[in-house]
């Protein structure tokens, strides 16, 4: 298994013909054959060519006053219409490097335009072209949780050797209280950095970590990166009385896991990795940080989307690929890369429900309401929040 590294695997030397029993997004056997679309779960036709019309007039009429940011999971009908696309973190850092834009649009879900508005100048707003569009894993992670949290560590005598490291995939409040308690935010690209760094500010042999909100990615990063035992890492139910562990399994631990997870990655399986091995023999199983360990330890390519994206774009002509990640990302690297064998790793849909709440539609309603002065959808940290929570952020822009 490899861990985010540069490096790709040969490939099989010939892609096996029954790969059309999976979900097949790329060419198949036969390389002059459409593609396949046999997928449940289809999303709607592109949308109609009025609408795609009236998106592109109302963007070019708002000229460089807006900055249209997608994020990789999002529909294609999306993103055509993107100056920039990306992973949560690279398009917040965008939107803070275009200060000429009155208005960023931030096509993804609400913690992601949270980080815009935190790292984006006072005189610029941040939209959200459909409120709706939540995070099910950021949500699980409620500040009033947290906080409780503490105090269990408070209690149990651990807290001043305890480094709080959160996700880019949380709420402000939680970058907050992380910027507040001397830790630091990470993406799924720099977390082992940011967890060696953690470490090393608890200033103790026995320091520990809490991490937020996924317990995946910290536990592939703990074992698979630091080289921690599994034993090693506990998860913190917030929905039981002291988390539902002892002051003895507090004590002894390392990682203090919250117990959270992403609705889409924590789909995938290990059976789903047997059975796309045994449809198509030599196909490199590459998969995201955030799906369970299990999968994790049982795939060829572990890394974030950015290293997904970029381990496709590299991989020879002809070579499988069965990819664990939201299903836009992945229909879309198929798109882009015609010549390789491109599979969904699971049999069945896997997008990301409230990331697709952001539609064509949305858009234009956004897009057409600037045209007329009119701002919907805005997005604003309370000041106080987002100063500590800018303090998190800065420190994970400073680490080696």
């Amino acid at each position: 298994m490899t861990f985010a590294q540069p490096a790709v695997r040969p490939p099989a030397e010939e892609p096996s013909p029954t790969a059309t029993a999976l979900l097949l997004l790329g060419r198949g056997s036969d390389p002059d054959s459409e593609r396949g679309v046999e997928c449940p779960g289809e999303l709607p036709p592109a949308s109609d060519p009025h609408l795609v019309e009236r998106a592109r007039a109302a963007k070019e009429a708002l000229g460089e006053r807006v900055f249209v940011l997608g994020h990789h999971y999002q529909r294609d009908e999306v993103i055509r219409f993107a100056d920039v696309t990306g992973d949560s973190f690279k398009l917040a850092r965008e939107a803070a490097a275009r200060p000429q834009a009155e208005y960023i649009v931030f096509c993804g879900v609400h913690f992601m335009a949270e980080s815009a508005d935190i790292l984006t100048g006072p005189w610029q707003q941040v939209i959200l072209p459909d409120l709706r569009a939540g995070c099910s894993m950021a949500d699980m992670a409620a500040l009033h949780q947290v906080r409780e949290a503490w105090d269990v560590l408070t209690d149990t005598g651990i807290a001043d050797i305890t480094v709080p490291v959160t996700y880019m995939n949380s709420t402000a409040a939680i970058k907050a209280f992380t910027g507040e308690h001397g830790g630091t935010v990470c993406t799924s690209s720099n977390a082992e950095r940011a967890l060696r760094w953690a470490f090393d500010r608890t200033g103790s042999p026995q320091g520990k970590v809490l991490f937020l909100p996924d317990q995946h990615l910290g536990r592939n990063t703990a074992v698979g990166h630091l080289g921690l035992d599994p034993a090693d890492c506990v998860v913190y139910n917030p929905h039981r009385p002291g988390g539902g562990l002892s002051g003895r399994q507090l004590r002894d631990a390392r990682m203090i896991l919250w117990q959270g997870h992403c609705s889409v990655h924590g789909r995938f399986s290990p059976q789903n990795v047997t059975e796309v091995r045994e449809r198509i023999p030599g196909v490199n199983v590459l998969v995201h940080p955030e799906c369970r360990h299990e999968v994790v330890t049982r795939a060829d390519f572990v890394g974030s989307t950015e290293y997904i994206i970029a381990t496709v774009g590299a991989a020879p002509s002809g070579s499988a690929w069965a990819i664990g990640t939201e299903l836009n990302l992945v229909r879309r690297l198929a798109d882009r890369h015609p010549d390789k064998q491109i599979v969904f790793l699971d049999k069945t849909v896997c997008y990301c429900s409230t990331m697709n709440r952001i539609d064509l539609p949305h858009l234009v309603q956004t897009l057409e309401s600037l045209q007329r002065g009119q701002v919907g959808g805005r997005i604003e940290v309370e000041a106080g929040v987002a100063a500590q929570a800018r303090v998190a952020l800065e420190r994970m822009l400073a680490l080696p």
